[in-house]
């Protein structure tokens, strides 16, 4: 019987409590700051000498006149599809290791555990994500003007896309920017470990604790994770994108140390940084929303699920 254990943990009813929680809190986090998300894409991957000196905010009504209102939540369905998918998959799989490591040790936590589990469930969710986030990265930005080259013509939905990067670009094309994705699976391990130590230590009871607590929470260790990874997020980004953008002026086929190099030769330290303020207002916000609904969801099932045992 001892032998099943760790499988029970795999398939226990918590870790699909967790895991639904936490996509649902992500679609809902997502849809309510999308702009942010859209103008964190845009000082990422268009040229610097397009949008100068823009702060978020000007950025964003400079968007609404040039191209209308409805180029703020361009790609959205993608985003919401993938971002579902890769939360569901993040949050199941570290819940799970979580569940099997305190079975293990009689469910002891510390910081440094929480960093291990969350780094091995980023590199689940990155081997199984990382298509949809290229397919929605390249919808994003379709039908610029500024755009020469755009595969993404060909498309308009993440199946289709899928569908013909697959067709067209082979597993190299769906899985652009894996190298630095696995990299990055250090930015939501860092989030993860960050909050879950400050849950431990400002919220000793959870039935007591407040949505304002968790949003607090949240928007802490997102933005420590944030500041310390953006500029592997910034190469990810533009790995994704396929560099067909000629105003950019990086080769298509550029690896992640060579964009790394052009970037420094062309930009200086500051364009490793280009869009960071946007970045922090969309991740911190989006993710403190995230998790105060994930908390709030999984605190209510939890409740009726006790209830109904009784």
């Amino acid at each position: 019987m001892a032998q099943s254990k760790p499988l029970n943990e795999v398939f226990s009813y918590l870790s699909w409590v967790h895991a639904v929680s936490g996509a649902t809190g992500s679609v809902v986090a997502m849809s309510a700051f999308y702009p942010l998300d859209t103008v964190r894409s845009r000082l990422q991957l268009e040229a610097p000498e397009r949008r100068k000196a823009l702060s978020t905010w000007a950025m964003l009504k400079q968007l609404v006149a040039e191209e209308g209102f409805r180029t703020l939540y361009r790609g959205i369905g993608p985003v919401l599809q993938s971002l579902c998918v890769s939360n569901f998959v993040y949050f199941y799989t570290f819940h799970t290791l979580k569940a099997i490591r305190g079975a293990a040790n009689g469910g002891s936590q510390s910081a440094l555990a929480d960093l291990v589990l969350g780094s091995l469930a980023g590199v689940v969710n990155v081997f199984t994500t990382t298509p949809c986030w290229v397919v929605n990265t390249r919808l994003k930005m379709k039908g610029l003007e500024h755009r020469v080259q755009d595969n993404t013509m060909h498309y308009d939905n993440l199946l289709d896309g899928l569908i013909y990067i697959g067709r067209t670009e082979g597993v190299k094309g769906l899985w652009a920017g894996s190298i630095p994705s696995l990299l990055l699976v250090i930015n939501p391990a860092i989030q993860f470990m960050v909050y879950e130590a400050l849950k431990r230590r400002l919220i000793p009871d959870v039935k007591l604790a407040s949505s304002a607590s968790y949003f607090a929470i949240g928007a802490v260790a997102k933005a420590i994770a944030t500041v310390l990874t953006y500029p592997l997020q910034l190469i990810q980004t533009k790995l994704r994108h396929g560099n067909s953008d000629k105003n950019v002026d990086i080769p298509p086929d550029a690896d992640m140390v060579q964009m790394l190099l052009i970037i420094l030769k062309k930009q200086g330290t500051v364009g490793l940084f280009r869009g960071l303020e946007a970045k922090l207002l969309q991740t911190v916000l989006t993710a403190a929303l995230m998790f105060m609904t994930y908390e709030k969801i999984a605190r209510f099932v939890m409740v009726i699920l006790v209830r109904s045992r009784k």
